[in-house]
């Protein structure tokens, strides 16, 4: 057993934190990935002679003409080629994903047929590290109280006291525990949070749409894309919908035009570009244009 656990600690947790003190939504399972299981692991691995790392993921490489590719998983309701968006072609060509081809389904059926207690095991969809899911009670631990106030977008009324912005994340809609509903009865989201006057601003969705957006640290997945506009897919959640969108590189950033606009979109989530299935790069959020 290789105990990583304080490069864990310090590369994926350490990192959630100051991201969730500097207003960001990060994303620590693409984190983990880039710096521990395809990095830490992976050269450990490949220094005590061993050919490649094996690992449960839900994606596919592909050898293409250029080297290995990342695609899509087979099963498009377990993929999980967003969250290896950060992997480069060295880290490809040393790697394995065994299941991406075929459902889940699939694999319960051969666990359970190999007689492996997995087989039943449900899915896990929280952070690792936070197993009770609390993420807002994790922070304040590490954070600390820091109050402030959540206003109304429009009148600039105070609607509620808070504990720390690292509560809340652009597009939430849950848990505000406002003083009082919007005058049309429609729902209110955050729509903004500013770290140094520690103020939440909820309104209408319409106020979260993007049309653009600047990544930061892009790394690709295949090779670099050029200044020349290409039109690619662009996804920013886990599981969210890809959208067409026209993308380039602009010095040692990533820029995207959203061809339709994705609501919620918040500072330090993850870009990935795909072209059809196949994973081009990816790179964190730093810039977002919403209609004026």
């Amino acid at each position: 057993v290789w105990d990583l656990s304080e490069e864990f600690a310090e590369a994926v947790i350490d990192d959630f934190i100051e991201e969730y003190r500097l207003g960001h939504t990060p994303n620590p399972c693409l984190r983990c990935n880039e710096t521990i299981k395809f990095t830490a692991v992976l050269d450990r691995a490949l220094a005590m002679e061993f050919d490649a790392v094996a690992t449960g993921h839900y994606a596919q490489i592909v050898q293409g003409a250029a080297g290995p590719e990342l695609h899509r998983a087979v099963d498009p309701e377990k993929d999980q080629s967003y969250v290896l968006g950060v992997l480069q072609p060295r880290q490809l060509a040393r790697s394995i994903f065994p299941l991406g081809a075929d459902t889940k389904d699939v694999i319960r059926a051969e666990a359970e047929a190999r007689g492996l207690l997995v087989a039943q095991k449900p899915d896990s969809h929280d952070i690792c590290f936070i197993p009770d899911g609390d993420t807002a009670g994790f922070l304040q631990r590490h954070l600390g109280s820091l109050p402030g106030e959540i206003v109304d977008s429009e009148s600039g009324e105070v609607l509620a006291d808070h504990d720390g912005t690292y509560a809340f994340t652009i597009g939430q809609r849950r848990g505000l525990q406002l003083s009082r509903p919007a005058a049309d009865g429609a729902p209110r989201y955050v729509v903004d949070v500013e770290i140094g006057s520690r103020r939440v601003t909820v309104g209408p969705p319409e106020l979260l749409d993007v049309y653009s957006l600047e990544g930061i640290k892009p790394i690709w997945t295949t090779s670099p894309l050029g200044e020349s506009p290409v039109e690619l897919l662009a996804q920013v959640r886990a599981h969210g919908v890809p959208v067409p969108a026209r993308a380039y590189a602009k010095g040692d950033r990533m820029m995207v035009e959203l061809l339709v606009p994705i609501r919620g979109i918040a500072l330090g989530q993850a870009v990935v570009l795909y072209d059809g299935t196949r994973v081009v790069g990816s790179a964190t959020i730093a810039v977002t244009t919403r209609a004026a």
